[in-house]
């Protein structure tokens, strides 16, 4: 099995986070009352893991813990829990640990950003500052270890907890980095420009504070005045950082200039041959350019490093897709098994079996991994969800769905996909009601709004209701392609045609998508332009020639030409 993240790195926070998800504690085969009660809960959890009823599971591990005296009960307790994604249980189970190991960075960590993740921000706080000081390790220096940690929580609350953290150390350069950091990544770019004048301030000669504040000049919209900065730093320097031109890089690869970027990589591998971090960005380069073959001799040598695998496997496997070597294909994939790219890949591969005809295949690839890698174990459960959704078995995606909301009450995402289920179902008044918890649950989320909102206005009369929904996702996200095409479908349906003809325009400019194409047929249909409608028709039939959407659109509006 898996661990449950790669490693938390020694420098500076001691802690490593690995281990089996099923475990036989040593002294537990009923030499006491204690034991047997612990070993019966711990057979009751595995067997629940065999039977893939992880929530039982969790809850088994967790009782165990309350009972069992020994840490190793609740350190696994909440490994399982934490790598399944129930927070409580992983945070009852982890509290119990740092009661029976007071010592223990690791347990201490897993309370700390549970705490976090549970909204409980006051105790997290105490727990941070708890893990700060159960050192010899400077705290500033701790501070800037915990970056990674916070960067994978929510990034509001993750940065302002990062600044009550840093508050007692003023004259640090590593507390104001680990601010500018932190509010940059919830978006506060002022703070973080701030926050990392002050860290270079401090110790003008560390980079990283330079390369936070030139990359959120970047994400302030300053594109080439963040270039110009790194570049001066580049040439200001007799002997320039290798951190400061892969930055550029990025940099310029974001502005599009991509081989301005690949000749910076160029020079650091030019210097420094080994930087495996060079060569990855290299290759990335090269894929974006389409050199395919000079991307995968880079990726390949990328892997031979035994550094970035996941990445080198995953761009290896999507090489392969492209080059429509299919089995090739799901063999990287299959190697994905952790990062960011690890569910994509294995819906990809599963993909794969399923467009060569093998749909169970398909579906027990996910139900393999999930059970290998019980960290990804309910984002495979609702890929089989969707999957069986694309099959049109609709019974068995929805018993799909029903366990990942169970697991997940608090995923938006989960929630809309059951409710686009019903919907596909034909069961309208069922998905309008689980569109409107998702509303009620997240009233200031865009995507919730502007389902519910398009519903409305696609299968029902509510056309005023749809309106004020719509409208309020576009106060929420203005540039959103697809609310401004729901936008478009709402005036339509009020019979605003022209208007309606304009925000769907505007859509299709932002995005080409089959669903804006059909809207502006029909509405170009409903303005009797039918010579205008019939070539647009015809031009995205072209690009989308298995739409449905459009197929349907065609059979309304033109049935003679069929």
């Amino acid at each position: 099995m898996n661990c449950l993240s790669t490693f938390l790195r020694r420098l500076p926070l001691a802690v490593v986070v690995c281990g089996l998800l099923s475990i036989s504690v040593p002294g537990y085969a009923g030499d006491d009352k204690e034991g047997d009660n612990a070993a019966a809960r711990i057979e009751a959890a595995e067997s629940a893991l065999e039977r893939h009823e992880y929530k039982v599971a969790s809850w088994e591990y967790r009782k165990a813990a309350e009972i069992s005296s020994r840490p190793e009960v609740a350190q696994q307790a909440t490994r399982v829990a934490y790598s399944f994604g129930f927070d409580r249980d992983a945070l009852a189970s982890a509290k119990r640990w740092v009661l029976l190991d007071k010592e223990s960075d690791e347990a201490l960590l897993y309370v700390a950003l549970l705490q976090l993740r549970t909204d409980d921000i006051w105790d997290s706080r105490r727990s941070f500052r708890q893990l700060l000081k159960q050192s010899d390790e400077p705290p500033e220096d701790r501070l800037v270890a915990l970056i990674p940690f916070l960067s994978q929580e929510d990034p509001d609350k993750a940065d302002r907890l990062m600044r009550q953290l840093a508050r007692p150390y003023k004259d640090s350069s590593q507390a104001h980095y680990a601010v500018a950091v932190m509010a940059m990544q919830s978006g506060d770019l002022e703070e973080a420009q701030k926050r990392a004048r002050k860290a270079i301030e401090l110790d003008d000669e560390w980079i990283k504070p330079h390369l936070v504040y030139a990359r959120s000049l970047l994400l302030d919209g300053d594109e080439e005045g963040a270039i110009d900065y790194t570049a001066r730093l580049i040439g200001d320097s007799p002997d320039p950082d290798p951190e400061a031109r892969l930055e550029l890089a990025l940099m310029l690869l974001s502005a599009g200039r991509d081989d301005d970027a690949l000749s910076q990589v160029n020079q650091i591998l030019l210097e420094q041959p080994s930087r495996t971090d060079a060569l990855r960005l290299m290759a990335i380069i090269n894929f974006r350019l389409e050199r395919l073959d000079a991307a995968r001799a880079d990726f390949e040598d990328l892997l031979a490093t035994g550094r970035y695998t996941m990445d080198a496997l995953y761009y290896l496997g999507r090489i392969a897709d492209i080059n429509n070597d299919h089995e090739r294909a799901i063999e990287l994939y299959s190697q994905v098994v952790q990062g960011s790219n690890a569910v994509l890949s294995q819906r990809r591969a599963s993909g794969i079996m399923s467009q060569n005809g093998d749909e169970e295949a398909a579906l027990q690839h996910l139900r393999d991994f999930g059970e290998k890698h019980p960290n990804y174990a309910v984002e495979m459960i609702e890929a089989e969800a969707q999957l069986l959704a694309s099959l049109e078995r609709y019974p068995d995606a929805l018993e799909k769905y029903d366990r990942v909301v169970s697991y997940r009450p608090d995923d938006e995402g989960a929630l809309l996909g059951r409710a686009e289920l019903l919907l596909r179902m034909g069961r309208l008044d069922a998905a309008i009601k689980q569109y409107r918890e998702a509303v009620d649950r997240w009233p200031d989320s865009a995507i919730s709004l502007n389902a519910l909102g398009y519903t409305l206005a696609d299968r029902t009369e509510r056309y005023n209701e749809a309106e004020r929904l719509i409208r309020k996702a576009l106060k929420l996200d203005p540039d959103s392609p697809a609310i401004i095409d729901s936008w478009g479908w709402v005036l339509y349906r009020k019979g605003k045609n022209e208007q309606a003809l304009t925000e769907l325009q505007r859509a299709y400019e932002k995005l080409r998508d089959p669903e804006v194409a059909a809207h502006i047929v029909e509405v170009l249909w409903k303005l009797d332009r039918i010579e205008e409608a019939q070539e647009f028709l015809a031009d995205a039939e072209l690009l989308y020639p298995d739409s449905e959407l459009l197929h349907a659109v065609r059979e309304k509006a033109f049935p003679q030409a069929n």
